[in-house]
């Protein structure tokens, strides 16, 4: 078996992961309206069941505590937008520093793994400051958790990351070297379907 199937036979869902993914995701979808006025699942559903990567990706949302949610409809390209809607910053992508460069700097004590390889694995992106600051329109996130956010490059040119999260009933942006990592900090992702 080639590297390359290994890959797609990894990417591919059972259909009884399928079936129960998407029945999550409807459950999730009809409990919270609020985060997508005036979609209709069914319409979700089809867009989803025609690309069994995404629904992979959702599949490692999922799994790793994100509990991925529709935040939008793109009426330019037809596209579904999901970020990570789980109360606090997902359970298993947590202690994570930014990035490979930054996992590499560490001489000891490193963490396990760095967000942007996690989601570029997951088929995922880490969501903007921007994105952030939206989702958080649609609920309180990260009230006890923070989550890395995509890092400018002048920033992490320099060696820094930032990350955001929720105090006070507000929204905060910090920054942090990119090496360091901590239990309660872990990163969302969003997904275009």
């Amino acid at each position: 078996m080639t590297k390359r199937s290994e890959i797609s036979n990894r990417m591919e869902l059972s259909p009884e992961q399928r079936e129960g993914l998407l029945k999550t995701l409807k459950a999730r979808f009809e409990k919270n309206m609020n985060r997508h006025k005036g979609l209709e699942w069914d319409n979700v559903q089809a867009k989803l069941e025609a690309n069994t990567e995404k629904l992979w990706s959702l599949h490692e949302m999922e799994r790793t505590g994100g509990e991925p949610d529709v935040v939008g409809h793109d009426n330019k390209t037809g596209e579904y937008i999901f970020y990570d809607c789980s109360a606090e910053s997902p359970k298993g992508r947590r202690s994570v520093c930014y990035d490979r460069e930054a996992l590499e700097s560490r001489k000891e004590h490193k963490p396990e793994n760095n967000a942007i390889e996690m989601a570029t694995a997951m088929g995922i992106e880490l969501l903007t400051e921007e994105q952030y600051r939206e989702l958080q329109k649609l609920g309180n996130f990260d009230m006890k958790t923070s989550s890395w956010v995509i890092t400018p490059a002048s920033i992490r040119k320099l060696g820094g990351a930032i990350f955001c999260d929720r105090r006070y009933d507000t929204v905060f942006v910090y920054h942090n070297g990119a090496e360091s990592y901590y239990a309660a900090r872990g990163f969302r992702g969003s997904l275009r379907v």
